[in-house]
């Protein structure tokens, strides 16, 4: 543990002119007691830690050294891609990892590209969870990471509606959408996707599973998720828009299937469209396409035109 908080507090000075006491101490987690045993034991081990006295001093290396300590291990270099995630880092247990490659990255530049981390950070953050949505971290998040990464098996029970099952999953990649994080495992032949928050209980075996090097993280995610939004809008609107309704009708339903309804719609000769809208059902209908207000009519199912009736006839006598 002091080992490698020595390291870490050679590539701090490395990567920067100076620093006090009480900034190594914030950085190491240590106290400013301890940091000051840590230059002095790097001192007598032949690091060239120079402490500067007084309001303004603090510590530096002096003569130009410059560690060979600044390889980066799979871990750190597999974190560092990672690192515009800080969340989703701690989340799977790999802040630690990132920290430790960053500062081996900053120690490896020159001294007029030290800047360019915090340059890039001030610059560009990327925010994943959605609005309005407390970021949630899934109980067993780290574990199924570590499986991940080291391409181990894992036994899991999964939350399936009321009902738990058990499987032998290989983990091949997670996916973090919207604030929710997914698997994408192997169970027996097929590739199947799951959401992490689900899991039950989840074991890492001793055997290492040998991964598909055909397997497309990235394109396998977009395929499923264009598959289940296809399955979910399981029910059809006829509605007939104006023009501005037309307009906005993609931002307040699937996009998807806005555009297909809107290709194959049919022109009146006021220029109204009538459209057949691919819908999750009747409730989640009604909440988005009453967003349109006037600019929509709904002409089917018969039950969806009279709870839009209601609404208009209640928001007339409210307003009237």
């Amino acid at each position: 543990m002091r080992a490698a908080r020595l390291i870490k507090m050679v590539l701090l000075l490395q990567s920067r002119p100076s620093m006090t006491a009480a900034e190594l101490a914030t950085e190491l987690e240590v106290s400013e007691r301890t940091v000051t045993r840590d230059a002095l034991a790097l001192s007598e081990a032949g690091v060239p830690v120079y402490a500067d006295r007084g309001r303004a001093g603090g510590y530096r290396l002096i003569g130009g050294y410059r560690t060979r300590l600044t390889g980066l291990a799979r871990g750190e270099a597999e974190a560092l891609f990672l690192s515009g995630l800080p969340g989703a880092l701690r989340d799977m247990g790999l802040d630690d990892a990132a920290s430790a490659a960053r500062l081996k990255v900053s120690a490896a530049l020159l001294p007029s590209l030290r800047d360019a981390p915090e340059s890039a950070a001030h610059r560009f953050h990327l925010d994943a969870p959605g609005w309005y949505q407390e970021p949630q971290r899934p109980e067993l998040l780290a574990p199924i990471a570590e499986a991940v990464w080291d391409d181990r098996t894992v036994s899991a029970r999964y939350r399936r509606g009321e009902t738990e099952v058990e499987r032998e999953l290989a983990p091949y990649g997670l996916v973090l959408k919207a604030g929710v994080w997914y698997l994408c495992a192997r169970s027996g032949a097929a590739f199947r996707t799951y959401r992490v928050d689900r899991f039950v209980a989840v074991a890492l075996r001793e055997e290492r599973f040998d991964r598909d090097e055909d397997f497309d993280l990235p394109a396998f995610w977009a395929e499923r998720a264009a598959e289940f939004a296809r399955s979910i809008l399981r029910a059809e609107v006829v509605l007939r828009l104006s023009a501005p309704g037309a307009k906005r009708l993609p931002y307040l339903t699937d996009r998807a299937a806005a555009e297909e309804a809107l290709a194959s719609a049919t022109a009146d000769a006021e220029g109204r469209l009538t459209a057949t809208l691919r819908v999750e059902n009747e409730d989640v209908a009604f909440s988005q396409l009453l967003a349109l207000g006037p600019e929509a009519e709904i002409l089917a199912p018969a039950s969806l035109r009279a709870r839009f009736v209601a609404a208009a006839e209640a928001l007339s006598g409210l307003y009237r």
